[in-house]
């Protein structure tokens, strides 16, 4: 059997460098090799079928780049949109904030760390209906993963999507303190007089301990979001302070920006693939695509749309020193 013509490394560097179209028939053209004996596109096809770019080969990436005893964890999920898309694997439908309506697309969920600088996306879950896990499901994977890989972050932080019971206590018992938000009517006890929501309890600038009911005792702070509504942040972390909390939450917003440059410079939403395998596998290496952009962000202070820009200016600097194509004489 003849070795395949391309991998996992010739598709990474394909989605680094391509503008606009990321199909494996971009792929295929744009391969030094495109003019002899290239890849065709079959081959990148089937390169899709048969890699496992899953989180396991993410960590084993990013891992030098993760102190592992520092920095916060943030897990946040998000939708690649997928209007066109009648037959396509992993593409259900889905609430995307970006559009604020339910969207059709597949959800792809992550665990980012982040110092409050850098941006590494650790590990990863798609929405699959067919496999019976819910988004929940997920976020404990995840965070079980974390923990056996020997990280130990500061503060694990999530949206109030995944602020159930069973999230919070299994943070607790991973040993790491956790902050997220509540919704208006989430019941907790202030003073031992009986649950009520929180949104009819007195909470001061400093913030205030409550007992949430069924996990124990937290920190509330009230805070105003940007459009004038409320905000209810929690943590266990009892001696947290409001400037604290602010800082973190400032922090965790990293993995907004993460997602913005994985769908606009990686090409993460591009791909048109049916199967569920190959779209698994294209976002997987799609992520591994934005290592490499972040490590040349952290390295050069190039912005991620600078760094992209900068392959394009090579190509056009050698056509500019030698024009393929002029003007047509008319004489």
């Amino acid at each position: 059997m003849n070795p395949p013509k391309c991998d996992e490394l010739d598709y990474i560097h394909f989605l680094v460098a391509a503008q606009k179209v990321f199909s494996n028939v971009e792929a295929a053209k744009s391969h030094p090799a495109a003019d002899s004996d290239g890849p065709a596109h079959d081959a990148y096809t089937r390169l899709l079928q048969r890699c496992q770019s899953d989180g396991t080969a993410l960590w084993a990436e990013v891992q030098p780049c993760v102190p592992l005893r520092s920095g916060i964890l943030v897990l946040d999920d998000t939708t690649l949109d997928k209007p066109y898309a009648r037959v396509m694997g992993l593409v259900t439908r889905h609430w995307s904030g970006k559009h604020r309506a339910v969207v059709q697309g597949i959800n792809l969920i992550t665990l980012l760390w982040t110092d409050g600088n850098a941006h590494w996306p650790c590990d990863f879950r798609l929405y699959d209906t067919s496999d019976g896990l819910t988004k929940n499901d997920h976020f404990r994977a995840m965070l079980d993963s974390a923990a056996q890989r020997g990280l130990q972050p500061t503060l694990v932080v999530f949206d109030s999507w995944y602020a159930s019971l069973a999230n919070l206590k299994r943070v607790r018992q991973l040993g790491w303190h956790w902050l997220t938000q509540l919704k208006s009517n989430r019941l907790v006890d202030p003073d031992g007089a009986g649950n009520r929501a929180i949104s009819t309890i007195s909470i001061p600038a400093h913030g205030r301990r409550v007992h949430l009911k069924g996990y124990g005792w937290i920190k509330v702070f009230k805070t105003a979001d940007p459009h004038g509504g409320v905000e209810y942040w929690a943590t266990s972390d009892l001696e947290m302070t409001l400037e604290q909390c602010a800082f973190w939450a400032l922090d965790a917003w990293r993995i907004e920006d993460y997602h913005r440059g994985l769908k606009q410079f990686c090409g993460v939403e591009r791909a048109q693939h049916r199967s569920a395998t190959a779209q698994r596998n294209h976002i997987g290496l799609a992520i591994r695509a934005f290592l490499r952009l972040e490590t040349q962000r952290l390295t050069t202070g190039q912005s991620w749309f600078e760094v992209k820009t900068s392959i394009i200016r090579e190509a056009v600097r050698a056509y500019l020193a030698q024009p393929r194509f002029t003007q047509i004489s008319t004489a």
